[in-house]
């Protein structure tokens, strides 16, 4: 049995955004400095990318490492508090990325995912971003 969230806990969860987040914004200013223009959320597509290029057909999506169970550091840690409910919706994340992806690929998208920790590297995540894109 887990024990209830401290306020501490919840305000921290409270806090966390789904858009407009300081990842996805590090990749839109670089995308933007470099020249290519983009819609944010396409509702009408699987998954609603972070940004979609609908004139090259391709999409990017920024995935904490936490949220979506990467396998660096950050992502293969394991949560210290109610660690079933996280590992089951880590899981259930994992999954419905894989559909979103394989549905886009369908539709004739590419799909580029860039990992938190990837962010780093600035020049890496340009070359990645101007070879996907260029």
């Amino acid at each position: 049995m887990t024990s209830p969230p401290t306020e501490h806990r919840s305000r921290t969860m409270r806090a966390v955004k789904g858009r407009d987040t300081a990842p996805e914004m590090l990749v839109r200013r670089l995308t933007f400095s470099m020249g290519y223009r983009y819609r944010l959320y396409q509702k009408d597509l699987p998954g609603k990318p972070d940004l979609a290029f609908p004139g090259r057909r391709k999409v990017v999506f920024i995935h904490g490492c936490f949220w979506h169970g990467h396998d660096c550091a950050r992502g293969a840690r394991p949560p210290k508090q109610n660690a079933e409910y996280w590992s089951n919706k880590i899981a259930r994340n994992k999954a419905r990325d894989v559909v979103h992806l394989a549905k886009l690929q369908t539709l004739g998208w590419e799909s580029l995912v860039i990992w938190e920790c990837e962010l780093k590297d600035q020049e890496r995540l340009r070359d990645l971003l101007s070879t996907f894109l260029g």
